[in-house]
């Protein structure tokens, strides 16, 4: 009688178990290449690509910097881009300066072309019911194939009724080999959101700011901006808003009609010190949300 009881507790709690798991977010890794969140329902919302492939010219480039991607609905259909296509060093979700200054030197991390950012190692792979969460350290390597920067990057995916998805990213950048100075323009450098190259095709991507009359190219330190774009025959909208304790003096790229934007900011990092970047991006369906829909989402957005 009592191994009956164990065994029945032992099924109850497989059970309970298995029917948890259904309901969390996973984090699904295809080693060496990238890992995918997955919903509940089995569909794949973001996907961390840290692939490093040095066999030949072509592949070192297309691998030499590490992005997300985010899903359609479909959990398929790719909203951002990867290599190639118009500008093929911007994919996905990135961050990257084109003047990084250390050394006496000037090492471009944003065209990545004698440059890395290589994947090192993960600190956190986790799935709940409430969302889930990629940590990596990442090495970001000048021309002379030293480690100028330490990187630890978050992408987390919080779960919301609401949105197609609400993703965090953090970067936590620490100079280790010396000052770093980060600096470039707006158009090279930054924390940064590049939808399909769909959008570049069909010229789509229209933005819209906190408030009226923005110029972006005069206007620092905006707190969010919204792109609009059309893939195939569904309109998407991303708000990219920035955490209140972000460096100050942020210069937004938010004009293009291929649909690259996000801030530049100049930061000088002392040996062995560290700056953080926070931001978080509202992916929805569709291209009816109005400024008084995103600015509230801007409001509750850090509150937690």
């Amino acid at each position: 009688m009592k191994n009956m009881t164990r065994l029945l507790t032992l099924f109850l709690s497989l059970m309970t178990s298995i029917s948890s798991a259904e309901d969390a977010y996973q984090v699904v890794d295809t080693q060496g290449k990238y890992l995918d969140v997955v919903t509940p329902d089995g569909k794949a919302v973001l996907r961390y690509v840290y692939e490093r492939d040095q066999s030949t010219k072509e592949k070192a480039f297309d691998t030499a910097k590490v992005f997300a991607h985010v899903f359609a609905d479909d959990g398929e259909t790719t909203l951002t881009k990867g290599p190639g296509g118009k500008f093929p060093h911007h994919r996905g979700i990135f961050i990257g300066w084109s003047k990084l200054k250390q050394g006496g030197k000037s090492h471009d991390l944003w065209h990545m072309r004698n440059t890395e950012q290589k994947h090192k190692s993960f600190d956190i792979q986790s799935g709940n019911k409430q969302g889930a969460t990629i940590t990596a350290q990442i090495d970001w390597v000048g021309v002379d194939g030293d480690i100028v920067v330490e990187e630890r990057r978050t992408y987390q995916v919080i779960d919301t009724d609401d949105a197609h998805a609400v993703i965090d990213f953090t970067s936590v950048l620490k100079a280790v080999n010396g000052e770093v100075e980060f600096n470039g323009d707006p158009e090279h450098a930054g924390i940064q959101f590049r939808p399909s190259q769909k959008v570049a095709d069909n010229k789509s991507a229209k933005y819209l700011f906190h408030e009226d009359g923005i110029d972006p190219k005069a206007r620092k330190d905006l707190p969010w901006v919204a792109e609009s774009f059309l893939i195939d025959d569904d309109w998407w909208t991303v708000q990219h808003i920035s955490h209140p304790e972000n460096p100050q003096g942020a210069r937004w790229s938010a004009y293009r009609d291929y649909g690259r934007f996000g801030p530049f900011t100049v930061v000088k990092i002392h040996d062995g010190e560290s700056t953080t970047f926070r931001y978080r991006f509202v992916v929805l369906i569709g291209n009816d949300i109005s400024r008084e829909q995103l600015t509230k989402r801007y409001s509750n957005s850090f509150s937690h």
